[in-house]
């Protein structure tokens, strides 16, 4: 088995596998009010610009890789409307147990009908050529094959179909230090008060430096066959949503 990254550390790709699943189980009861705390509301914001980039449309169908705790997944569905009425549908998944059933129960209250699976993103449970949107907002600098996983997403896209990556990225350089001490002091004291978990969020701040720059992740997407590749840099690079199309 060869190795790869869990934050700073060199680990087994099993070992991280499993690390990863530790991470996001520990935080996903806490997962949705450390994202308001950590950045003071602004992934609100950043994700529904994702949507208004996506621009889903009544009758289509949407796949949230990652998804987590459904909050794209919730206002896609409201965008493309009920599978009864428009033929429009919203596929919630997850890799964890922990954060899909969040997730899942999030949409049941809300009223929101849609199918969810846990599975694993280099591996997609779907057939091909499939969704009209695939997204995935904040889960991609967990995977360990971001190739793989980038691929299997062009593979379930349908021809015009559109890859939506929202995804921590490089900083503008002037904020670098500043975002240092907030990302390695601040984070993981917020994690520790709020979530009881100091170790996790330390990891979530690692792996957002050790996940590929702007221009990196442009160039991969294209790899794995996405055409017209944009790139949103957002808060001065703090975020940054790539989107890609197939054709």
């Amino acid at each position: 088995m060869a190795d790869t990254h869990f934050g700073y550390e060199t680990v087994d790709e099993r070992e991280k596998a499993q690390r990863v699943a530790g991470v996001f189980s520990s935080v996903a009861q806490k997962y949705d009010v450390m994202n308001d705390l950590m950045s003071a509301g602004l992934h609100r914001i950043w994700k529904k610009f994702a949507i208004e980039i996506a621009a889903p449309r009544p009758g289509e169908r949407v796949l949230d890789v990652a998804g987590g705790t459904a909050d794209l997944s919730s206002a896609f569905a409201k965008r493309v409307g009920a599978f009864d009425k428009t033929g429009g549908q919203v596929w919630l998944t997850d890799i964890n147990n922990a954060m899909l059933s969040v997730g899942r129960d999030r949409l049941l209250d809300e009223g929101v009908i849609a199918p969810t699976a846990q599975c694993d993103a280099e591996k997609l449970p779907f057939p091909d050529n499939h969704f009209d949107i695939v997204t995935v907002a904040f889960g991609l600098r967990n995977m360990t094959h971001k190739d793989k996983a980038l691929a299997e997403m062009h593979r379930v896209l349908r021809p015009g179909g559109r890859l939506l990556v929202l995804e921590f990225s490089k900083v503008w350089k002037p904020l670098e230090k500043a975002y240092d001490v907030y990302s390695f002091k601040l984070l993981p004291w917020l994690g520790q008060k709020i979530a009881g978990d100091a170790d996790s969020y330390r990891y979530l701040a690692e792996s957002i430096r050790m996940h590929p720059d702007q221009a990196t992740l442009k160039a991969m997407m294209e790899q794995a066959g996405l055409e017209r590749v944009d790139v949103f840099n957002l808060t001065a690079g703090v975020v940054a949503l790539h989107r890609g199309y197939k054709f």
